[in-house]
């Protein structure tokens, strides 16, 4: 029954049921969501009817949600009342309030306020069936006084883009977030399903639009206005990037929707930046423009360099807390979202693209400004392999929206700083891949003798080593070397770098010998040029000790690395990773001259400083794990040892992946020190199923899959395959000869354990 008040001083009231202002019609192939069924919803437990909020980004149809409960009430006949708010001004809601009272009362106030007021007082003693819609609330502050009341008879439903907690307090509120994949695939296919061929592509233009319901309908649109195109025709025209997103708009937009996707942002990217601190809004969404908007380090907008540019860009200081308070604006408006534990800031792709249309007169300064801050909050040493991930991603959409631009103007430190965190995070492979790509870029724009294109090359030639390629890596750096003699002279630091890294390689690919000689050459000159206490002449003393030992000297590496200690500790103390390697090698070295009890003695204390300072993801972590597993066998511990490496290979295959190489040397260890706990037969089968993996992954020369040759020739002949032991070293040792240098010493290894393996059989 609908209700209907008296005639007040003569004057007819309107009919019921009665409706103020104009309700949207419901879009074209509207869907069907979630949220129109928490919106069905709206009764709390003591009866009263809740004020629900509908919140979320321009465009994903929070209008068309209320607009949607509207229509099925007013159709239902469950409405005696229904106003429909504009709400984007206090006065706009005044008007229709005032409007509302004067039809269901027949009376106007002496005012527009005062007429409000006495409509909502009637509101709350009326037993009328009403629902009050205020659509796209901008300012929480324009609602102050004028909230319709709570009852059991009526309803309120805003729509905003706003989480003001003015606006949500004691009120339910509802997320509203873009289509789903499978809403949005509904969406296209009943839009275009009468021209099949236009939904060529279709899952995928809907991605490219991240599932916003208004861009999917102006997208829609722009297809059906044209005789023959399709979705995959759009998303050409969509990665086109001479093309503007307003140039993709169709001719009439669709379902009486007022703006475009670029104008329906621009308001709330106008109002967050209007909101104290004021001026910051806008500069820090641009930035976020340039970024991975699937997650961006807030400390990138706390960095230095961004507070340098806002400075600038406001004529005013600016502190931590204003730039989190930007942020914030943004969150209020729908415009970002932020992740407090993981301290991230997401931004819709297609927003980022419309921010960075708007500022294409200054990207060049943004793209400067985000490199710089990406660069500046690297860790040197990175401990969170997630953390690393996430900068990298950003790096890698900086790159692709201003990477010409960072070449410009000098920028592009930020992506060697990408491809070494590749490396130094396990993934050796990904980074020579990388560094591959960066030297054909850096050659483009800089051209093959600056000294940023050698150092891409000298990048990429130590990462094909640290993949597996050490020969390889040798001949690149031999060639970088002669190019940089050229360039820079003899010298120069990267000249120097360059000898280093091509003496480390040699030695990797089977030279030490000549590597202690080449270490000790360029040691004399970086005394010369570089000091003594130059980090550079520190390393190179490093390595040479190291060498020293693989050449067959490990009381001379001892000594060698007692010396060295003192002096890193002096100039980059305990913590550097560099001290942290000189004292792991030392415990190695000092295993290897005879003393395995000190050097399991001297891990179990280094494991900890590792884990403190590293992490205990770190491959170096892990290895220094693999090295205490070691040597503790090597002290008699072979269950220990066995149970340690198992461990290890549990963890290094969570976190670098089956195929990795360090995954790989850790089941080869493993394979050895089962065969010394006393099962040779689950040795052999080790290694007979890590053999194809070295060879698939490695490569038959490498010298991780020569060793597992020969470590499963000796186990044959430790179970009684005497035949398969002399058969395998047999096979084994020319290939030996065709890929070691002619004095390595696995060669002479190789052939005493064919003559003992002879003699036995025969």
């Amino acid at each position: 029954m609908f209700y209907a008040p008296v005639t007040i001083n003569g004057r007819a009231p309107v009919k019921w049921p009665h409706q103020v202002g104009v309700v949207p019609a419901e879009a074209h192939c509207r869907q069907e969501r979630a949220a129109d069924r928490i919106l069905e919803t709206a009764v709390a437990s003591h009866g009263a009817v809740v004020c629900q909020v509908v919140a979320g980004l321009g465009g994903v149809g929070k209008t068309q949600l209320a607009a949607g409960l509207a229509h099925r009430l007013s159709g239902s006949g469950g409405l005696d009342l229904l106003v429909w708010v504009s709400a984007t001004s206090r006065s706009a809601v005044v008007t229709s309030y005032a409007q509302a009272f004067a039809d269901t009362t027949g009376v106007d106030g002496p005012s527009s306020d005062h007429a409000a007021g006495r409509f909502l007082a009637w509101l709350a003693t009326s037993q009328c069936r009403w629902l009050i819609v205020l659509d796209d609330v901008t300012d929480p502050n324009d609602l102050r006084g004028l909230w319709p009341p709570n009852t059991r008879s009526g309803r309120t439903v805003v729509t905003t883009r706003s989480t003001d907690s003015a606006l949500i307090a004691g009120r339910r509120r509802i997320d509203v977030n873009v289509f789903t994949s499978d809403e949005a695939a509904t969406y296209l296919a009943a839009k275009l399903g009468c021209h099949p061929f236009r939904l060529d592509e279709a899952v995928g233009l809907a991605d490219d639009l991240g599932h916003l319901p208004l861009a999917l309908a102006q997208a829609a649109a722009y297809i059906l206005d044209r005789t023959n195109m399709t979705c995959a025709g759009y998303r050409r025209r969509l990665v086109d990037r001479r093309r503007r997103l307003a140039e993709l708009a169709p001719r009439a937009l669709p379902d009486d929707y007022p703006h475009t996707v670029a104008a329906t942002w621009s308001l709330s990217i106008d109002r967050a930046d209007t909101l104290s601190p004021t001026g910051l809004a806008r500069p820090v969404l641009e930035l976020a423009a340039l970024l991975d908007g699937n997650g961006i380090l807030v400390t990138v907008f706390t960095s230095r360099a961004v507070r340098a540019y806002l400075e600038i860009r406001t004529g005013k200081p600016v502190e931590d807390g204003d730039v989190t308070d930007a942020l914030d604006n943004l969150v209020q408006l729908s415009l970002a979202t932020i992740t407090p534990g993981a301290g991230t800031v997401r931004v819709h792709a297609l927003l980022q693209r419309v921010v960075r249309e708007a500022c294409s007169d200054h990207i060049d300064v943004l793209a400067v400004t985000a490199a710089n801050a990406l660069h500046e909050i690297w860790p040197k040493i990175e401990r969170d392999r997630e953390h690393s991930q996430t900068l990298r991603a950003n790096t890698a959409a900086l790159g692709a929206y201003t990477g010409h631009l960072l070449w410009t103007h000098g920028a592009y430190q930020v992506l060697f700083d990408a491809g070494r965190s590749l490396g130094v995070t396990g993934q050796a492979a990904a980074a020579a891949e990388y560094f591959h790509t960066l030297y054909n870029t850096a050659n483009g724009h800089l051209g093959p003798d600056h000294p940023t294109t050698l150092s891409s090359r000298h990048y990429l030639a130590s990462w094909r080593g640290e993949a597996g390629d050490p020969a390889s890596a040798a001949a690149a750096c031999e060639k970088l070397l002669a190019d940089r003699l050229r360039v820079l002279g003899p010298d120069d630091p990267g000249t120097l770098s360059t000898r280093h890294a091509l003496t480390y390689w040699r030695g990797r690919a089977g030279n030490p010998a000549g590597a202690v000689v080449g270490f000790t050459e360029l040691l004399s000159d970086q005394m010369r040029v570089l000091g003594a206490d130059h980090p550079h002449t520190l390393l190179t003393r490093l390595d040479l000790a190291y060498w020293r030992g693989q050449a067959g000297d490990p009381a001379g590496a001892v000594a060698a690395y007692e010396a060295l200690l003192p002096d890193l500790i002096r100039i980059h103390e305990n913590n550097h990773l560099d001290t942290l390697t000189a004292r792991r090698n030392l415990a190695f070295w000092r295993g290897q001259a005879g003393d395995p009890a000190g050097a399991a003695a001297a891990y179990e204390a280094l494991l900890p400083d590792f884990i403190r300072v590293l992490g205990s993801d770190h491959p170096d972590t892990l290895t220094a794990r693999l090295d205490l597993a070691s040597w503790r066998s090597e002290s008699g511990d072979l269950a220990g040892a066995v149970a340690a490496h198992e461990d290890l290979l549990s963890d290094r295959e969570r976190i670098l992946g089956a195929d990795h190489q360090a995954v790989l040397t850790t089941r080869n260890d493993l394979a050895h020190w089962r065969g010394q706990a006393g099962d040779p037969a689950g040795a052999v089968a080790a290694y007979e199923a890590l053999l194809p993996d070295l060879l698939r992954v490695l490569g038959s020369d490498h010298p991780d899959t020569l060793t597992a040759r020969r470590n499963l020739a000796s186990w044959r002949g430790e179970t009684g395959d005497l035949v398969g032991a002399v058969t395998a070293f047999e096979d084994l040792l020319p290939d030996l000869l065709r890929v070691l240098e002619a004095d390595h010493p696995n060669i002479p290894l190789v052939r005493d354990s064919l003559e003992f393996w002879r003699e036995a059989l025969y």
